[in-house]
């Protein structure tokens, strides 16, 4: 019993509900409840996104398309189709599954540089097309977003959204951590190594990339609807470029091929700016001189890079 919880697939989302129960008794104000679900929600779409770059070995700069496909989804349906905001959501994340699926297939035969190039050509796209298409996502000023309603009782509060998304981030955890732990992750992992290796050992190579496309692609629409029902506002800015960069480092600095350090890397780079506000005018040059050191002595990210700290030292 006792080594099936501490089984990573069971620990990692038991760790991660310890900390979201023990944060809401720590933190002490709205505000920071709202920091911490914002960081809940970057880490849902972060864990997505490294299921694909850690555990895959597949790069996308492409990737905030599909989270403001989900954020637009909660927006738009309602307002047009007077569609209930979670039956919304739920649409958002099979229409970012299915164009994930649909263009993945094509794509995903590139490697390396020509397969970040292609995502990027992608992710432009859709941003694009959210940004020019005013009369129906109301163009770079954005628009507004129905607030949730459930059984006649109104969704809000800092309090109420951060149990919300941290229940998303438990959940999203669980699935990932299950999905690693099953024979496709093990194939992903097969094919982080070596796609000739992997193919030789009779993996569909083709299969399992396009099958961790689509989850992450889900895990991010997800996560789009949700900041764009905690705002109670969405705009363009979050299926740009720049916000796949962001995604793309939260992997990075908290660690690839980790789950725990997909909420790590979403938490520096979602608190950090918080934080620095005080520094004003070098608030930038600060968090970029914070990312490089963390870089340098974490090589493998902060996640890993203090597990085998610890490791060496009980050695």
């Amino acid at each position: 019993m006792l080594k099936t919880v501490l089984a990573p697939r069971f620990a990692v989302p038991l760790v991660l509900a310890v900390l979201v129960v023990g944060l809401s008794f720590a933190l002490p104000s709205n505000f920071y409840l709202r920091v911490a679900a914002l960081v809940w929600i970057s880490a849902l779409a972060v864990i997505g996104l490294n299921l694909l770059m850690g555990y895959a070995g597949q790069v996308s700069l492409g990737h905030a398309g599909f989270f403001g496909i989900g954020a637009y989804a909660v927006a738009v349906l309602p307002a047009q189709f007077s569609l209930h905001p979670l039956l919304a959501a739920l649409a958002g994340a099979l229409a970012a599954g299915l164009l994930a699926y649909v263009v993945g297939r094509p794509i995903l035969r590139l490697k390396g540089h020509y397969l970040a190039v292609a995502t990027l050509g992608f992710g432009m796209l859709i941003a694009m097309t959210i940004s020019n298409e005013a009369w129906l996502t109301g163009g770079p000023d954005g628009m507004p977003v129905e607030r949730l309603t459930l059984l006649g009782w109104r969704v809000r509060g800092a309090d109420t959204w951060y149990w919300i998304t941290g229940g998303l981030l438990v959940i999203g955890a669980w699935i990932a951590g299950n999905l690693v732990a099953s024979p496709t992750g093990r194939a992903l992992r097969a094919l982080h190594d070596s796609e000739v290796a992997a193919r030789v050992a009779g993996i569909d190579v083709a299969r399992a990339k396009l099958t961790v496309f689509v989850i992450s692609a889900v895990y991010a629409a997800v996560a789009g609807a949700a900041l764009a029902l905690v705002n109670g506002f969405v705009t363009p800015d979050k299926a740009n470029f720049m916000h796949s960069i962001e995604l793309v480092t939260m992997v990075v600095l908290g660690g690839m091929g980790s789950i725990l350090g997909s909420v790590a890397g979403a938490a520096i780079l979602v608190v950090l700016p918080q934080v620095l506000t005080s520094f004003h005018d070098y608030e930038h040059m600060v968090l970029g001189l914070i990312m490089m050191v963390i870089m340098i002595v974490l090589r493998s990210g902060i996640v890993p890079g203090l597990a085998s700290l610890l490791t060496g030292r009980r050695k």
